[in-house]
């Protein structure tokens, strides 16, 4: 049976980071896609389940998949599987944070950038994803001019709400998988490790996914086969 990979980006970054990748696995015969999630500026104070609620209607479309969630996605896993009820065959977190169930993007983020990010603040949301970097730091992740401007067209101001909500009380009850991508994601990678599930590591940059598409989805591949039992 075709593999099934749905590969979802951070919510705070567009579908675009996924598209190398997605072809890549089509290419070599996996049912590859990469949806949208609901940009963060059309939702109400239930993010979580807005977002979740959202993707679980398009798992629902296909068979059952492996979920490949990058950055913060990561923190949406557990709702997205339990609403997708049994779409969601095991989840690959790419350079992700973890679920945090109960706690805030706030509480998980290091001081420095929390207060950073708020002294930025302009009514009530935060600047986009690319103005969080020092200047020239983006261009060198991506040096292709047309790429990266394409991905920061696709980027927003970010509500303060998203980043204050509370991460349902939930636990993700499938298998699961880390691709570490960034030297920080190394405490997840660890923390994955210890939980004895598969993990690869690629000494790249957190968007990868763009710059060095054959690895990464190598990579996923790779997590895919020994979360299906594949692996030899």
């Amino acid at each position: 049976m075709t593999t099934r990979l749905v590969l979802l980006h951070s919510p705070l970054l567009g579908p675009l980071s996924w598209r190398r990748v997605a072809a890549i696995l089509a290419g070599r015969g996996a049912a590859a896609e990469a949806p949208a999630w609901p940009r963060l500026s059309t939702l109400g104070a239930d993010g979580y389940a807005a977002l979740a609620n959202s993707m679980a209607a398009s798992l629902g479309a296909g068979p059952p998949a492996i979920v490949v969630a990058h950055s913060g996605a990561g923190a949406l896993m557990p709702s997205v599987a339990a609403l997708a009820r049994g779409q969601v065959r095991g989840v690959i977190y790419c350079d992700a944070i973890l679920p945090h169930p109960g706690l805030s993007w706030f509480d998980t983020a290091p001081p420095a950038l929390a207060a950073q990010l708020l002294a930025g603040a302009v009514e009530g949301r935060l600047p986009a994803w690319d103005q969080w970097w020092p200047p020239g730091a983006l261009a060198k992740l991506v040096p292709d001019t047309d790429l990266r401007e394409a991905l920061i067209g696709e980027l927003e101001p970010i509500p303060v709400g998203y980043f204050e909500e509370l991460a349902p009380e939930l636990e993700l009850a499938v298998p699961a998988a880390y691709l570490q991508l960034s030297g920080a994601y190394v405490e997840e990678a660890q923390i994955s490790m210890r939980r004895g599930w598969p993990v690869v590591r690629l000494p790249l940059h957190h968007l990868a996914m763009l710059t060095h598409a054959e690895a990464v989805a190598g990579a996923i591949e790779s997590l895919a086969a020994r979360l299906e039992g594949r692996d030899g």
